[in-house]
């Protein structure tokens, strides 16, 4: 691989016009595929083959308004009054035809239809159904619904408008959010010493991020993407663009100060930093493709999109990086004297390198190894103990933020009518013969989902004669994520067998929230499977790179202590409301259902990353030297300046989204800010050497028949050593001259 990226690299230096106006025709492309075909979001979550969804897709024939999503309107009369007053009934029957011409609207069920008037007169709710679903509401529908309350606005009543129409909306960046880039910035300035090498890996991660944002939002229209999707493809593009191109372009200067020919040093650069750059890639890669074996939909579009984006982000480094590197010139090496060409000699192994802060780190925990792993596994194991009470459901409007229409009409209805208001369920019924028969079983269906206990109200069934299939709306005591919803929906598919015995009817749940309870299941069922193959996919990986057992065995334990840490933070923030005010969480409880997968799949390729980088050079210095002791420690030196600005970019990056209001969005950014920072300094840059240079000699022992089975990858770059394969080396101020 190494001897194979080193020609590519060469091969894009020399021809770095045509590679840099290559990668400028796929971004236009890709613009112009996005302003021609267009595109649109879907946070429609579905689940195929599910009890609920097929129950849906029935319902759908018979009842399109109530198959299709549903709006809320809350009226509130002033204190002393009631909406039964004159002026205030007036105002609500204006509004209400109103609101039946709005755009796209079925049917509008008035409150005294409807029986939702609280026992004061002080508050009401009425309910509008339209006929398709959230994603095929056109984008001013509900605008126009919001317009048609100031009748009820002007004859004095508080009215807000909200329901399951209402979802989390497209990630617009702000200002907060673009923090992360500038902190990337300043990170990298620091590191390199150099403005010229600080912009240019925020250069091609905005190509990497501009092409794969604007392919996304083209296929949109054909393809359905979530706003979350989009997010994710964001948030890892970005990281993991600027740290790929971090950890060639930190080889190359390396190469540059050492005086390697520039030519050269961007095929070395690829070659080495490229192979891991590569191999790093793939895993997260696989990792995020792994995620379409969940069997959802929008969970697989969303592994596929942040998939693309990390593909992308690997191209940039091996193709567009050195074609830049081939623009730059010798103007990329360290001025000679300049602390950049020092550190450059440190990580060389040069007389300074006694001073590199990552070698007395690495001595100081390779001291005392045993302590330094028991104390280490302490730590992750306590900050992971809150996980076990880890629960999981899909956001509603209850978690959206403070202030917006959707979240007041949330509240307001939960207090004054109950939380259960807030998430109905729809029972299906399908009568065995259609006609007044069928009504008859609808009717006692009906009968027996009120004495289930935990329900609140039932209904009375909207009955088609022609199909005999039924309609029944029932309110649970709790809202849409509370566990006694859940107990309902199990009490009335357990019932299900007796019903259709005694009334001759089949029984089935939907709507919104049984939907987002089976998509809840489903991810718990799958997250230990999808785990077993994350962990196996880490051991055969690593077994491969690093031609041993213990290597492969400690990262994956290292990986297991990451996760359980993130979990348990995540579950300490956002159930149990630790920092939860300082992070501005609208709302504690269940955590979203997918974020356990989608960390472990982010997470798992990222931790690799950074288990390539560190861990490639102690084999290198082992191979070397045959110190183990002294490779660990000289290993760490080498690399730990460069993966510590790369894991402090990647945690800013990630922390700058935890800004948002989305409640999707900032827990999943949360657990990977969190996640990276553990994983990088507790785990890397702690636990692995303490943990080799416990094992010594024994963490390169590799059994000699599966040694000759193993492929060998080279990722090293130990064939671009050979006499043959390298160029002569010109002096430093003789590549200066020459490119002055």
């Amino acid at each position: 691989m190494a001897t194979w990226l080193y020609r590519l690299g060469l091969g894009a230096y020399r021809r770095r016009r045509l590679v840099l106006a290559a990668w400028l025709a796929v971004l236009a492309g890709a613009v112009c595929a996005l302003v021609v075909v267009g595109g649109k979001l879907d946070n429609e979550f579905t689940i195929p083959g599910s009890e609920s969804q097929r129950a849906q897709d029935t319902m759908a024939e018979d009842f399109p308004a109530a198959a299709g999503t549903s709006a809320q309107i809350v009226f509130t009369a002033p204190e002393g009054t009631r909406i039964t007053d004159p002026r205030a009934t007036q105002g609500i029957q204006r509004t209400l035809a109103a609101a039946q011409d709005a755009p796209q609207v079925a049917a509008v069920i008035p409150p005294d239809r409807a029986g939702t008037v609280t026992p004061d007169g002080r508050t009401a709710l009425a309910q509008v159904n339209y006929d398709v679903t959230r994603s095929g509401l056109d984008d001013g529908s509900l605008d126009a619904l919001e317009e048609t309350t100031r009748a009820a606005e002007e004859a004095g009543l508080e009215v807000s408008v909200g329901g399951q129409a209402y979802g989390n909306g497209v990630l617009t960046p702000t200002v907060l959010e673009l923090l992360g880039v500038v902190v990337a910035l300043a990170v990298l300035a620091l590191t390199f010493g150099s403005l010229l090498a600080a912009g240019m890996p925020l250069l091609t991660a905005f190509v990497g991020i501009g092409t794969g944002l604007a392919g996304l939002l083209a296929v949109s229209s054909g393809v359905t993407v979530s706003s979350t999707a989009l997010s994710l493809a964001l948030m890892l593009g970005l990281a993991v663009g600027i740290d790929y191109a971090l950890f060639v372009l930190s080889r190359h200067r390396a190469q540059l100060a050492r005086g390697m020919e520039p030519r050269e040093s961007a095929g070395r650069a690829v070659g080495t930093a490229g192979s891991a750059v590569v191999f790093a890639g793939t895993t997260v890669v696989i990792a995020l493709v792994g995620l379409a074996v969940v069997r959802i939909p929008f969970l697989t579009v969303m592994g596929l999109s942040a998939a693309a984006t990390v593909l992308i982000a690997v191209l940039v480094a091996v193709t567009l990086l050195p074609a830049l590197f081939g623009l730059a010139g010798a103007r990329l090496a360290p001025r000679p004297g300049s602390r950049a060409a020092r550190r450059a000699a440190a990580s060389a192994g040069g007389e300074e390198a006694g001073k590199v802060m990552g070698r007395r780190w690495a001595r100081l925990v390779t001291r005392r190894p045993l302590l330094i792993v028991v104390g280490a596994v302490a730590a992750l194991v306590t900050l992971a103990l809150p996980a076990a009470d880890l629960r999981l459901a899909l956001p509603d409007n209850g978690t959206a933020a403070h202030g917006t229409s959707q979240r007041e009409t949330y509240d307001t209805v939960g207090e004054a009518f109950g939380p259960g208001f807030n998430g109905p369920l729809l029972v299906l019924v399908e009568a065995d013969s259609p006609g007044e028969a069928g009504q008859g079983q609808a009717a006692a269906v009906a009968g027996r989902l009120q004495e289930l206990p935990g329900v609140v109200k039932v209904g009375q069934p909207q009955y088609a004669a022609e199909s005999g299939r039924a309609v029944i709306q029932v309110v649970p005591e709790g809202g849409p994520q509370d566990e006694s919803t859940q107990d309902l929906v199990d009490a009335v598919r357990d019932d299900a067998p007796a019903v259709e015995r005694e009334t001759g009817a089949a029984v089935s749940v939907t709507g919104t929230t049984a939907i987002g309870i089976d998509v809840s299941d489903r991810l718990s069922s799958s997250l230990l499977p999808f785990a077993a193959v994350v962990v196996g996919l880490c051991l055969v990986l690593l077994l491969l790179v690093f031609r041993s057992l213990v290597v492969p065995v400690k990262a994956t334990v290292g990986f297991l202590l990451s996760v359980a840490a993130s979990f348990g933070a995540v579950v300490a923030v956002f159930q149990w409301g630790w920092l939860a005010d300082a992070l501005d969480v609208a709302r504690t409880g269940p955590v979203v259902s997918f974020l356990p997968i989608v960390l472990m799949a982010v997470l798992f390729g990222l931790a690799m990353d950074y288990e390539v980088f560190l861990v490639s050079g102690m084999r290198e210095e082992w191979v070397r030297t045959g110190r183990a002791k002294d490779a660990v420690v000289d290993g760490a030196g080498h690399a730990s300046r460069v993966v510590t600005a790369a894991a402090l970019i990647m945690f800013f990056v990630f922390a700058s989204f935890v800004t948002t209001e989305d409640a999707i969005v900032k827990p999943i950014a949360f657990s990977l800010a969190f996640g990276v920072l553990v994983d990088a300094f507790v785990v890397r840059m702690t636990l692995v050497p303490a943990v080799l240079a416990m094992v010594g000699r024994g963490a390169w022992w590799l059994p000699r028949g599966l040694d000759r089975l193993l492929p060998d990858l080279d990722i090293e770059g130990a064939r671009l050593h050979e006499p043959d394969r390298a160029e002569p080396a010109r002096p430093l101020t003789e590549i200066n001259a020459g490119s002055g």
